[in-house]
Order: structure tokens, then C-alpha cells, then sequence
């Protein structure tokens, strides 16, 4: 919590992900930054802005484009004694580096015996809505929640993105931390200026209700918003919004008692709909809480194509009107 004492600044998404590295760059001498472009020109989105004057070119490394390259040299980096952070420019850049995590950042622990762990992290922007070229809007946060060793955070404001990225760079083990793209600066959050944390596998009830549980991360948290905003407006319905902020490990209890209150959920999430994220959620949902449902439960997500491009790419991603669509139907459908 924050204190009356403590600073605080308005901060948008990516001014507080700048904040957080800075601070952790300043407090541990064994953590680096490496990726494309984020030195000298301060990051694509400028996340890195000023760091590389601040901390040197051996802190703060441009490398060549080269995913596989930059997440191999963290993985040797994270095995003797640093915390690099590589930052992939966007999340549809990281297919490359797959072999990589796949076959050794998330396996070193158990290839050790536990002797060795992997305290890296990657961050990489997600998601649709800026008008980017093919492979730049992609959300397929669902490929990294199926390996088991990888934690898998995705903060939705300033707040939670400081404090959740510190606690992903303080961990043992590899985290992948999305950053939605679309909310890096449509919004401004009050955020202390000192170092602080947000644990990793809690969720957050942003609105209370009793009636709808929606359960959204990232960038589906502004339009989930919006549409429990209209369904108290229009129909009286209180609805509870979850930010998941963590998708492995999942905040199961959260979960559970939301879905036991209300007994109606709606899920948003703007990847493709099969085998999305919000399968899963299903199927927990299903084992854990299947007799408190009242109704089956909703999807609201992208559509099973690639993102288009940037004239039609707003008719992909999930809004207000879809999901309060959904809201409207798992209250009908007794």
C-alpha cells in the first residue's frame, strides 16, 4: 500500500515501466537490459528512454535483430549471476527465440535439480488497436501459459505495471511480462515514486456486483469497464470485474469466490478464440465452481484470423458492445 509520505506521479503505462526499470537498474548491479533498439533510441515505444546515458552501454545493450540471439544471451547471463530483462519489440517478434524458452530457460531448473535457476525476464508489447504491419498485433498469451516454468503477468495500468514488472525482475525464475501495447498511454495512474511491488498469482476486483463476473486482463479491462458501466446504467445489473493481472499462476480463489457469488461470467480476452486463454478459464471454472453457474459461461474474444490490418482491425478486437451483448445474455439464458 502507499503510504500518506510517500511521493507519488501521474504516470501513463509506459512512463511507470520506465520508472520501474530505472529503479532496479539503480538498487542491483546485476541487472541488464537487452533488445533492439533500446538504447541509443530509447526503445520503439521509448520504454528505455534515457537509461543507456544513465546506466552505460554495458546495462543498457543494443543488440542485433535477432530473438533467438537475445534470449539465448539472457539465459547465459540469468545462469551466472545477472537478472536481464530483454525486451522483444513486439510480442509477434518472439517466435524466433520459441526454441529457446521453450527448450531451456523454462526446463534449467529441473535439468539441475534445482542447483540452477533462470531470474530473467521478457518483456514484450502485445495486442491490436495501433495500426501496426502483420505479426506486430499479435495476443498469444495462451502458447506461454502451457509451459510449465515460465510465469506469465500482464498488468492493464501504470500501478501494477511498476510493481508487477519489480516483482518479475526480483524473481527466480523466467517471466514473461506483456505489455498492452494500446494502454501504454491512453490512461494516467497515480504511482509512488520509490520502489514497490505487486505479488505475482493475485488478481484484482476492480468493480464489485453480484450479479455478472467478467474476467479480463490488459488491454480488455477498459472495454469490460465500460460495459459493466452500461449494464448498471441501462439494467441495473452490478457486474464484478476481475483483472487477472496473472495468467500463470493463475488466482484461483478470486476466481472461485467471484463465480460462486454471482454465478454468471463472461470472459474477454483479445486473442483468438480457440484454445484461447479463456478455454481454460472455462474449464477450471467448470471443475472447481460448475454447480454455483447459472448460466454457461460467455467468450468474448478475437476471432480465429490473424489481426487484420488498420482498416478493419477495430472490427477484431472485443469492446464494450460485444461484451455487454454477453452480459445481456447470461443473465437471459435461464
Amino acid at each position: 500500500m502507499t503510504s500518506s509520505l510517500q511521493q507519488t506521479k501521474e504516470l501513463t503505462m509506459v512512463q511507470a515501466i520506465t520508472d520501474g526499470l530505472k529503479i532496479m537498474l539503480e538498487e542491483d548491479p546485476t541487472t541488464m537490459i537487452l533488445g533492439e533498439d533500446i538504447g541509443v533510441n530509447g526503445g520503439v515505444f521509448r520504454a528505455t528512454d534515457g537509461l543507456l546515458e544513465q546506466f552505460g552501454e554495458h546495462r543498457v545493450i543494443d543488440t542485433p535483430l535477432a530473438e533467438s540471439g537475445i534470449i539465448g544471451t539472457s539465459i547465459g547471463l540469468a545462469l551466472n549471476g545477472f537478472k536481464p530483462i530483454a525486451e522483444m519489440q513486439f510480442q509477434g517478434f518472439i517466435y524466433p527465440a520459441f526454441e529457446q524458452i521453450v527448450s531451456h530457460a523454462i526446463r534449467i531448473r529441473t535439468r539441475t535439480l534445482g542447483a540452477f535457476t533462470v531470474p530473467m525476464v521478457i518483456r514484450a508489447p502485445y495486442g491490436a488497436g495501433i495500426h501496426a504491419p502483420e505479426l506486430h498485433s499479435d495476443s498469444m498469451e495462451a502458447m506461454f501459459t502451457h509451459l510449465p516454468g515460465l510465469k506469465v503477468v500482464i498488468p492493464s495500468n501504470a500501478y501494477d505495471a511498476k510493481g508487477l514488472l519489480i516483482s518479475a525482475i526480483e524473481d527466480p525464475d523466467p517471466v514473461l511480462f506483456m505489455e498492452p501495447m494500446r494502454t501504454y498511454r491512453s490512461t494516467r495512474a497515480t504511482v509512488p515514486s520509490e520502489k514497490y511491488t505487486v505479488k505475482i498469482g493475485e488478481a484484482s476486483a476492480l468493480t464489485t456486483g453480484e450479479d455478472v463476473t467478467i474476467l479480463a486482463y490488459g488491454n480488455m479491462i477498459s472495454p469490460a469497464l465500460a460495459a459493466a458501466k452500461q449494464a448498471k446504467e441501462n439494467d441495473n445489473v452490478n457486474v464484478e470485474v476481475i483483472d487477472l493481472r496473472t495468467l500463470y499462476p493463475l488466482d484461483e480463489q478470486t476466481i472461485l469466490e467471484s463465480v460462486e457469488k454471482t454465478g454468471r461470467v463472461v470472459i474477454v480476452h483479445e486473442g483468438h478464440k480457440t484454445s484461447g486463454f479463456g478455454a481454460e478459464l472455462i474449464a477450471f471454472i467448470n471443475d472447481k465452481a460448475l454447480f454455483s453457474l447459472r448460466n454457461p459461461v460467455v467468450r468474448v474474444t478475437g476471432y480465429d484470423v490473424h489481426v487484420p490490418f488498420f482498416s478493419i482491425e477495430e472490427h477484431y478486437i472485443p469492446n464494450a458492445t460485444r461484451i455487454y451483448k454477453a452480459i445481456e445474455t447470461v443473465l437471459n439464458e435461464e
